[in-house]
């Protein structure tokens, strides 16, 4: 008989663990990774996301391998890029980033990769990047600045949450919603089924509740 693999979500956001609720998955373990997020030079947007959720997997895994209880779990992570060009705008912590990042994106098109990663207790890694184009129409200093005081952009990449105040700013989105969100769930559903989670294990449950 084939255990059913645990899942670790290497993550402390809120946002990326309800999406997986949102499908009927449940982490079984919470384990946010802690590492330097820094691009490096002249490091692609999308590189950059993928490097980020690979090492963000790899930190876990070797925390789970070191476990005896969690040895034989899945790790998933995922890191979310906002870039204009190549540039790579930071994911904000003080209001003049956050100011700077909305100045850029007013008015304009941006890109928004999540590379999205797998490490299995088999040491097998598996991967995707996704990305999606959003429009923002030209925001004004007034709207600018009661975002800000919101407070609603910290710590996101690019200064917003699309699924929160900053939708309204949106014209326009091309590719997958829950991307922008921070984790691209058709993707990652198909990463985990490959790895052999039970994807749809809870769908029945989901539909009684």
């Amino acid at each position: 008989m084939t255990m059913t693999p645990s899942l670790i979500l290497a993550s402390a956001s809120p946002r990326r663990l309800a999406l997986l609720q949102q499908i009927g998955i449940e982490p079984d373990h919470l384990l946010p990774a802690d590492i330097d997020e820094a691009p490096r030079k002249l490091e692609t947007p999308r590189a950059l996301a993928l490097r980020l959720a690979k090492e963000k997997a790899a930190a876990v895994r070797a925390v789970a391998d070191a476990s005896e209880d969690l040895k034989t779990a899945l790790v998933l992570a995922a890191d979310t890029v906002v870039a204009v060009g190549r540039r790579n705008l930071p994911k904000t912590e003080l209001t003049d980033q956050a100011l700077a990042c909305l100045s850029l994106l007013s008015g304009r098109g941006h890109r928004v990769f999540t590379g999205v990663c797998v490490h299995g207790p088999d040491g097998r890694v598996r991967t995707k990047v996704v990305e999606s184009r959003v429009r923002f129409k030209r925001i004004g200093r007034r709207e600018m600045d009661s975002y800000i005081a919101s407070g609603e952009w910290r710590g996101k990449a690019g200064g917003y949450a699309i699924q929160g105040l900053a939708g309204s700013f949106v014209t326009k989105l091309t590719g997958s919603y829950p991307n922008v969100v921070g984790l691209p769930l058709t993707e990652t559903m198909a990463l985990l089924a490959a790895a052999g989670y039970p994807v749809h294990g809870n769908w029945a449950a989901s539909a009684a509740g």
